[in-house]
């Protein structure tokens, strides 16, 4: 499927926005995307009239954005994701032959698996139809897009990144944000746990450059293909093979020996230096906070090849709700049975885009023995990216769906026990900004697979009273809202002006513990106590386990302030990443976006 024949299926569908509207790769382009997404009929967006305002430019190349805009769009581009894990789950789970039958059913299934392998053509694909060598190579030439007004520059943000290793045995494809520093570099921003990062290191200890070249645009499911969590070594274009049941069609770079998908609408190749590092971001990323400055290595581009009348691909990062809760959905789907090899007694998991991925993962569990939750959490943390989850809670096999949000969370209070939680350390991803120490931090397990509890033994109080004695202890709290207070473990959340450490306050506090059986603390400054979706957001994502929880009895306190030197924190604390007032201004003044004050505050639009 190319990436014109997508953009069919989407029309063909009702999911596909066409604007013609000239509009700048500087912001507009992005801050509409990412409120589009946000929408409950959210489509996907071709921009077709792209400008570059600051340099007085307009592109022939169209913009593509949210092609996975929904649930419909990912089962038209991927499939039925629970059919083909059933699929995954007959593979791995395949015995024997005992009769003819049989041996017949294991040869279909195995034969299938032929098309699985990318095939490599000995001829040049509809990406190379065009080619820019020398100095034709101008990455200024391709509609690239400033996301957030405080990025270090433009990013690709869905460029397909295939490396090999040094002996050119095993190949990646992953994809990673992308600087651009000028018309000839790029910056690569490869993480430590990454499996590029892995051959980068290769290339180094042998003194030698690296090839690499990106893809942009084709199938969707190479962009899919890109972020799967496949073990190291393992081609993540088999997956197209067997999703697909047809081969990924590969050609051989013009400039380097690294192959590529032959119908991509972009190519850019080149080669990594690896012993030339340059700062790379910040960059608003997919936290909803910006990441810091680091240096990571830097591709100097020898080509750019494309098809005629190529098409940008590109997506939008930041606060959720965003489009990789529809990837990030097929993704938990198919790689279920792949998780449950490695923690047989998992029944199923959710991951909620509000916890970012990484930072929450609900799991339900056959319980078998004492202490089997526990085992679970270890597994869970010794398991490829599964070991960068910052907190992890498990229900038994009796629990409401894990995405009934709130049926699973009155479940979870209702057998909440201060005893039941594990506090250790580990790594974590290489984006989490609230840890001490670079990607490495404090992890949280809670095991909620026993009975309910009996009493709560908490003496409630209504949020105007409870208030009111919590500031007659500190006047820092400015607010304060409890919910789920039917449940044994109601939740209470303060909004406080910080001025100090808060486990100055949690002590304070102690006196009205009868009354609290967890104490969540957020800064007044960027947060809505009456928008519980955002909270969660906020919480999972400021908190560092080891650091920020506080057990005193049967009470859980949690800090979830912005960090600073009063908490003996020395990395700096990132900003939240929001939209330029101005621009979003201009778009509505325009009747570009038709959006009210509720949804920009419901989502931390600005």
């Amino acid at each position: 499927m190319t990436q014109n024949e997508a953009i069919e299926i989407l029309k063909q569908n009702n999911l596909l926005k066409i604007i013609d509207e000239p509009l700048d790769i500087y912001l507009e382009i992005p801050h509409i995307a990412y409120i589009e997404i946000k929408k409950d009929d959210s489509k996907a967006i071709l921009f077709t009239n792209v400008i570059d305002k600051k340099n007085d430019k307009t592109f022939k190349t169209p913009v593509l954005m949210n092609v996975f805009c929904s649930p419909k769009a990912v089962e038209l581009f991927i499939g039925d994701a629970n059919k083909i894990a059933s699929q995954i789950e007959g593979l791995l789970k395949m015995k024997p032959p005992k009769s003819f039958a049989d041996k017949i059913s294991m040869f279909s299934k195995l034969f299938d698996l032929k098309n699985v392998p990318p095939k490599r053509l000995n001829s040049r694909g509809v990406c190379q139809e065009v080619i820019k060598k020398g100095d034709d190579v101008k990455l200024s030439d391709l509609p690239i897009l400033t996301t957030w007004e405080q990025d270090g520059g433009p990013f690709i943000t869905m460029g397909q990144v295939y490396t090999q290793s040094l002996d050119g045995k095993m190949q990646n494809v992953g994809m990673y944000r992308l600087q651009v520093y000028d018309d000839g570099q790029l910056g690569m921003h490869w993480q430590i746990h990454k499996d590029s990062n892995h051959f980068f290191h290769e290339y180094k200890k042998a003194g030698k450059k690296m090839p690499v070249s990106i893809g942009i645009g084709g199938d969707p499911m190479y962009i899919w293909c890109g972020q799967a969590p496949l073990p190291i070594g393992v081609f993540e274009l088999l997956l197209y093979g067997f999703v697909k049941k047809e081969n990924a069609k590969l050609v051989k770079s013009i400039t380097n020996d690294i192959y590529v998908p032959h119908d991509v609408d972009f190519v850019i190749e080149g080669f990594v230096d690896p012993n030339k590092l340059k700062i790379e971001g910040p960059f608003g990323d997919h936290t909803g906070y910006y990441t810091l400055e680091e240096e990571y290595p830097v591709l100097d581009v020898t080509c750019i090849t494309s098809k005629k009348d190529p098409i940008f691909a590109a997506t939008v990062v930041g606060k959720p709700l965003l489009e990789d809760k529809y990837m990030g959905y097929a993704t938990e789907r198919i790689f279920l049975p792949l998780l449950k090899t490695t923690a047989p007694s998992l029944i199923d998991y959710y991951m909620p885009e509000n916890g970012v991925f990484h930072n929450l993962i609900l799991a339900k569990i056959d319980v078998c023995f004492p202490g089997h939750a526990q085992q679970m959490m270890h597994a869970f943390w010794g398991v490829g990216q599964m070991s960068f989850v910052k907190h992890a809670i498990f229900v038994d096999s009796n629990a409401p769906s894990l995405d009934d949000d709130e049926a699973i969370t009155k479940w979870i209070l209702n057998r909440l026990k201060t005893d039941e939680l594990l506090i250790t350390k580990g790594v974590v991803d290489a984006l989490d900004h609230s840890s001490c120490r670079f990607a490495l931090g404090g992890k949280l397990g809670i095991d909620c697979t026993g009975d309910e509890i009996e009493e709560s033994g908490i003496i409630l109080l209504n949020d105007g009273e409870l208030l009111v004695k919590t500031r007659e202890i500190c006047k820092d709290i400015k607010d304060l809202k409890q919910y789920h207070t039917d449940t044994k473990n109601p939740i209470c959340v303060i909004s406080v002006e910080k001025n100090r450490s808060q486990k100055y306050l949690v002590q304070e506090l102690k006196p009205l513990f009868s009354h609290i059986k967890i104490l969540v603390i957020v800064d007044e400054k960027n947060n809505d106590l009456e928008n519980p979706y955002m909270l969660v957001w906020r919480v999972v994502n400021n908190i560092d386990a080891q650091r920020d929880i506080f057990i005193d009895n049967q009470t859980i306190c949690v800090d979830a302030t912005n960090k600073n030197k009063l908490d003996n924190f020395l990395r700096r604390w990132p900003d939240d990443v929001v939209c330029t007032k101005s621009v979003i201004d201009d778009l509505r003044e325009r009747k570009i976006l038709d959006i009210d004050e509720q949804f920009i505050k419901k989502w931390g639009i600005l």
